[in-house]
């Protein structure tokens, strides 16, 4: 956003100064060991010179020159950001600076007592959400800030561009969806449409193969009929050369009885002639 990520800077002062400012007025609590102290001077100049990496070596080897400081967290988490891609990312593993400075931003809001670290670090986590265009995130980070320092006119400002952009994307989802809606009503058409003709042409192929069975009986039907006929005149016409083949076997067999008989009477009347003529030679002259 349009307010860079700050580091917190310690005033010269002796150890028992409680408060320090820092360049972006806001008020932090100051280190409490020497070590840290220089630690925390050396890594400044680093960071200010933009050697980020070198800034975060600092910045660790502060934390742990005392664990518990949340000045130290603060700005090992502010060096991340300026290492870390701010693009929105499917996936994130714990070697990511981002993922880094996430936790230790996360950690500092969850602990600290001060609201002035409390708005920094809630600030901070809403511009990472901002920037992955997580707008939900960004908006209760941005409120947090406010809550902790109402003063601050830029988270302010950062909230409001968020509302806007989660409303662009909630407006942008929901042309996609009705997009999609359309597409998937079209998608929907069209395949009614496909099935339909796939169906008409079944009938239309049921309907062809119904008129040529159909042709088929008939024109079967036709031809045993042509036969039919021919069968009839082949009968006439055996009736009119003569007989039926019946009536001609019994004709034939007339026919021979009357030939046998014929045969017998002719062997009867020989049979008696013989006989006279036997009894003509046995007559003594």
């Amino acid at each position: 956003m349009k307010r860079n990520n700050t580091i917190i800077c310690l005033a010269a002062a002796l150890l028992a100064v409680v408060l320090s400012a820092c360049n972006d007025g806001r008020v932090l609590d100051v280190a409490t060991t020497k070590a840290e102290r220089n630690l925390l001077r050396d890594g400044n100049e680093k960071y200010e010179a933009k050697r980020y990496a070198d800034a975060e070596a600092l910045y660790r080897k502060a934390l742990e020159a005392n664990p518990a400081s949340p000045i130290s967290a603060f700005n090992l988490a502010t060096a991340l950001l300026r290492q870390g891609d701010n693009a929105k990312k499917e996936r994130r593993d714990e070697n990511d600076p981002m993922v880094q400075a996430q936790e230790l931003l996360t950690g500092i809001a969850k602990q600290t007592n001060n609201n002035q670290l409390m708005s920094m670090s809630c600030y901070d986590l809403g511009n990472v959400a901002y920037n992955q265009q997580d707008y939900g995130q960004a908006i209760e980070m941005y409120k947090n800030a406010l809550r902790a320092n109402p003063d601050d006119d830029q988270a302010r400002y950062n909230l409001r561009m968020a509302q806007l952009k989660q409303q662009q994307q909630q407006q942008n989802q929901n042309k996609q969806n009705q997009d999609q809606n359309q597409d998937q009503d079209k998608q929907d058409q069209d395949k009614q449409n496909q099935d339909k003709q796939d169906q008409d042409k079944q009938n239309q192929d049921k309907q062809n193969q119904d008129k040529q069975n159909q042709d088929q009986q008939n024109q079967n039907k036709q031809n045993q009929n042509q036969n039919q006929p021919n069968q009839g005149n082949n009968q006439r016409a055996n009736q009119q050369n003569g007989m039926s083949d019946q009536s001609m076997q019994q004709i034939l067999q007339t026919m021979q009885n009357q030939e046998n008989a014929t045969q017998q009477r002719v062997n009867a009347v020989k049979a008696r002639e013989q006989q006279r003529q036997r009894e003509r030679t046995r007559n003594k002259w």
